[in-house]
């Protein structure tokens, strides 16, 4: 059963035998629903992981980052009396299945707790990382996540077919590293599970860079020279509602 290879590494990281880790797996899993497979995927891997660490070893702060161009499904529901995840998540607008607008925030005591980015087609390595940087990673140092795992998805690659964002392997690295550091700030062991990506060589190359980044000092450039692009600046005034360390 797909979740397994998720939840495994889960254990492995909260029993700190390991500070990071990567679930390579097939099928992909960020579509899939509680209830209903869709977009190529069975079961939700990172929903299954998140959930097994918050409901079986008692986390209280899991945050998920998707950096796939189709948008994930959420990995708990939007709307809890007691958030114990943060989601925040790229996609591609309005590529496939139309859902993750830049207003959907979740709804409630949830609200704030889901954080959409999304980018236009033609989008590449500059503004993927200066999202990473500057509105992922303070986001992930003011909630302050008890673990983190990151969707690894690799259609935004400007080789892959299904999808027309122009990311290289090395912007994928970079997103690692940066949230690596992120990670590594707040204590948080760090777990990446694979999901889509279409075009062969493309992914084995940006499996192989994200790899490389998780282990300290590989991957990415000083995170101080990253500019603030606009879509960044968008990001972090709209979403300073709710997190201060956007603002």
């Amino acid at each position: 059963m797909p979740p397994v290879g998720a939840v495994r590494m889960v254990e492995l990281l909260l029993d700190a035998e390991a500070e990071r880790g990567f679930s390579a797996h097939r099928p992909p899993g960020h579509h899939a629903t509680p209830t209903r497979a869709m977009g190529f995927c069975l079961f939700n891997n990172v929903a299954v992981a998140a959930r097994y660490a918050i409901d079986v070893r008692g986390l209280k702060r899991v945050a998920v980052f998707d950096w796939t161009s189709t948008t994930a499904t959420a990995p708990t529901t939007s709307s809890t009396p007691r958030p114990r995840s943060c989601s925040s998540r790229f996609n591609e607008s309005p590529l496939y299945p139309g859902s993750g607008a830049a207003g959907d925030a979740g709804s409630d005591d949830g609200e704030g707790f889901t954080v959409n980015l999304p980018v236009p087609p033609g989008t590449g390595d500059e503004a993927y990382r200066s999202l990473a940087d500057h509105v992922v990673a303070p986001l992930l140092g003011e909630y302050r996540p008890q673990l983190v795992l990151i969707s690894a998805g690799y259609d935004a690659h400007r080789e892959d077919p299904l999808a027309d964002c122009l990311v290289t392997e090395d912007g994928f690295a970079a997103m690692a590293a940066t949230v690596r550091r992120a990670a590594d700030s707040v204590g948080a062991p760090l777990g990446c599970v694979l999901e889509g990506g279409y075009a062969l060589g493309a992914l084995g190359r940006s499996v192989a860079a994200t790899m490389a980044a998780l282990v300290e000092g590989g991957g990415g450039s000083d995170p101080d020279k990253v500019p603030i692009e606009p879509i960044a600046e968008e990001a972090r005034g709209r979403l300073s509602r709710w997190w201060a360390g956007l603002g």
